[in-house]
């Protein structure tokens, strides 16, 4: 079961964040020390798990201490179908990586994350490959802002 970590209990490191989706998984890093968030790209969420062989990958490049899952809920924070596949792949990347997971608010991360986008790229395709990685970014910048503060 994925847990949420509480200020006291941040460890220094690297931060892995995770956009869960049924089709893909953004993916953003961040540092504690720093407390700033950076998109990575995004993972195309496969029924066959080979999204896990990537996440290894990233795990062993980053090292870090501790994975951030976006959770889904509705505007008033009750949770809906996607918050239990959100919790599921959690505890899967618990089970497979034996590190850490803690939960981010993902209420309006995408859609922040198109307005951003939006504004940057007149490309709807280049908006698109990148929507879910910024909003895995949004939800570890709050994360860093929120918890890390001094």
């Amino acid at each position: 079961m994925a847990v949420n970590v509480t200020a006291s209990a941040n460890p220094a490191g690297s931060v892995l964040a995770f956009d869960f989706g049924t089709r893909r998984i953004g993916v953003a890093v961040g540092e504690t020390e720093v407390r700033v968030a950076h998109p990575l790209g995004t993972l195309a969420n496969s029924r066959a798990g080979e999204h896990f062989e990537r996440i290894a990958e990233l795990i062993a490049a980053w090292q870090p201490v501790l994975l951030l899952v976006g959770l889904p809920t509705h505007a008033d924070g009750t949770p809906h179908a996607m918050s239990a596949r959100a919790r599921g792949f959690a505890a899967q990347l618990r089970r497979r990586f034996r590190l850490p997971v803690a939960f981010g608010d993902e209420r309006f991360t995408t859609r922040e994350a198109a307005a951003s986008l939006r504004a940057a790229s007149p490309s709807a395709r280049i908006r698109k490959q990148a929507r879910d990685s910024v909003a895995a970014q949004i939800v570890l910048q709050d994360y860093l802002d929120a918890r890390l503060a001094p």
